[in-house]
């Protein structure tokens, strides 16, 4: 590769690691063509699967200020960076390589973070960012409608111990 060749690539891949919410480092190694074109499209729009020479991966981390990931750069490695929901494309790699035991997720990074294997596999085990906005927002419902049923019920019982009262006094004859 020329001068200005690298030079191009560390720059895309720069600009790749600063504009993504996160990005998952994996080995790829006996995977075939087909597999990865296969991967790539079960990643959806959200998330690009690159394949980088290390050695210009390193120093494209480096200037994007993610120094922690040059321990996972070692053998064939392919970077997914993720534009959209973090979960989404941790669940669909995850799954692949159940599928295909030769994928191997090795790590990565999620918002300048560094994160290890486990913990992607963490995160893909999280359920999707709508489901969780909708058990937010069933929770808050369910809140709100328990307050607006005690306020409801204070005039209620106000109006039941006023006639009841009301009926005590008659019966004393007040």
């Amino acid at each position: 590769m020329a001068r200005a060749d690298k030079a191009t690539a560390v720059a895309e891949l720069r600009s790749e690691f600063e504009g993504s919410a996160a990005a998952v480092l994996t080995e790829y190694r006996g995977l075939t063509v087909a597999q990865l074109k296969q991967l790539r499209v079960s990643l959806g729009e959200n998330a690009k699967f690159a394949v980088a020479k290390n050695t210009l991966t390193k120093i494209a981390a480096n200037e994007a200020g993610l120094p922690g990931i040059d321990e996972l750069l070692t053998g064939p490695t392919a970077i997914t960076f993720v534009n959209g929901d973090v979960v989404e494309a941790a669940k669909g790699l995850r799954d692949f390589a159940k599928a295909n035991p030769l994928l191997v997720i090795k790590g990565g990074v999620l918002d300048g973070k560094r994160l290890d294997a486990a913990e992607i596999t963490k995160l893909a085990d999280l359920e999707s960012r709508e489901v969780l906005l909708a058990k937010l927002a069933g929770a808050i419902k369910a809140k709100q409608s328990s307050a607006a049923a005690m306020f409801a019920a204070l005039p209620t019982n106000m109006a039941q111990l006023a006639d009841a009262l009301r009926a005590k006094r008659e019966e004393s004859g007040e």
